[in-house]
C-alpha cells in the first residue's frame, strides 16, 4: 500500500480537519491548560485529539505503529520493530493556540526504515491543508476543495534574507547571527514547527534554524517529508543529514539530539558556515561562565 493511496489520504485529510476545527471551536469553549514541565503546556484539546488520532490511525493501519505526542507510552513503538511509524502531534504550537493566535497546526508524518516518507500539515486558522511525500509531490488545499500543486520556489537572493528562527533561539543566538551575517533578517516566528518549515518550502524564507533541543519526532517526521520533496536541504549545524536512527534520538523524550536546519541548498552553503561559527562563540562564552 503506498501511504497516499488516494482513498487513505483523502481519509486522512478529512480526519486532520475534522481535528483542526474541532480545536477552533473548542478554544472558546471551556479550553482547560495544564504544565507539563518548564515552559511546556497541553489543553484539555490536545489530549482529546491525541485520543481521537490514536484511535483513528491504529484502524485505518493496523500493522504500523503509532506515535502520539500526549501518549507517553506509544513512545516504546520507536523502539519496537515496526518498518512504518505514523508520527501525530495533535496540536504543533500549543502555545499559540492558547493564545488565540493563528499559528498552530494538526500534523501528521510517516517514518518508513527511519525515513520520513509522507507528511500532512492541517492549518485551522486558515483551512489550509499542505500534504505529500517522497514520489508524490506537494500539494495544498483550502477547506474541503480539490487540491492543488504547491508552487515551490526559492526566495529571489536580492536583499535581505530572510531566516526563520524561533522565538527562544533568537532571544539566545540572534544577535550573535546578525552581528556574523549582517545580509540577513529574521522572520516569521510562528509557534508551529510545521508551518514554520512551509514558510521555507514557499519561498517565504531561505532558511528555518531550531537550536533549542526540546523538538520531538512527532513535530519533524511531517515537515520534513514536504520539505525533502521539496528538494530541501535537512541537516545539522554540521552539515550532517537529520537522522532518526535510535543513537540520534533521545529514546526517552524522543527528541532530537542534533540542531535542525531547513533551507535552500544556496543559503545553507553561504550562510550556514558563518552562523554555526557564531552560535559557538555564544556556547563556548556561556561555557567559560560555568
Amino acid at each position: 500500500m503506498k501511504p497516499l493511496d488516494k482513498d487513505l489520504d483523502i481519509k486522512i485529510r478529512s480526519l486532520l480537519r475534522s481535528c483542526g476545527q474541532q480545536a477552533k471551536q473548542m478554544a472558546t469553549e471551556g479550553l482547560q491548560v495544564f504544565q507539563k514541565g518548564p515552559g511546556d503546556f497541553v489543553t484539555n484539546v490536545d489530549q482529546m485529539l491525541d485520543r481521537q488520532l490514536t484511535a483513528e490511525f491504529s484502524a485505518l493501519f493496523p500493522q504500523d505503529g503509532v506515535i502520539t505526542e500526549e501518549n507517553a507510552a506509544s513512545r516504546q513503538r520507536f523502539q519496537e520493530r515496526y518498518s512504518r511509524l505514523w508520527c501525530i502531534d495533535p496540536l504543533d504550537g500549543t502555545d499559540d493556540f492558547i493564545h488565540r493566535q493563528k499559528d498552530y497546526a494538526v500534523m501528521v508524518g510517516l517514518l518508513e526504515n527511519e525515513y520520513p516518507i509522507a507528511g500532512w500539515i492541517y492549518a485551522p486558522e486558515s483551512d489550509m491543508s499542505y500534504f505529500g511525500g517522497k514520489d508524490l509531490g506537494l500539494w495544498q488545499a483550502i477547506g474541503d476543495m480539490a487540491p492543488e500543486p504547491i508552487s515551490i520556489g526559492e526566495p529571489k537572493s536580492s536583499g535581505a534574507q530572510t531566516v526563520v528562527i524561533g522565538v527562544k533561539d533568537r532571544h539566545h543566538f540572534g544577535d550573535a547571527i546578525a552581528d556574523k551575517v549582517p545580509e540577513i533578517k529574521f522572520g516569521f516566528s510562528q509557534g508551529s514547527f510545521g508551518l514554520k518549515v512551509m514558510n521555507v518550502i514557499l519561498g517565504h524564507a531561505g532558511m528555518y534554524l531550531y537550536l533549542n533541543g526540546r523538538v520531538k519526532i512527532w513535530d519533524t517526521v511531517g515537515p520534513l517529508a514536504l520539505a525533502k520533496t521539496a528538494g530541501l536541504v535537512c541537516c545539522d549545524l554540521d552539515g550532517n543529514p537529520i537522522s532518526y536512527a535510535p543513537d540520534a534520538m533521545d529514546l526517552e523524550s524522543l527528541a532530537h539530539q542534533q540542531s535542525i536546519v531547513i533551507g535552500w541548498a544556496s543559503y545553507i552553503e553561504s550562510l550556514l558556515p558563518r552562523m554555526r561559527a557564531a552560535i559557538a562563540q555564544i556556547l563556548q562564552s556561556e561555557q567559560s561562565r560555568l
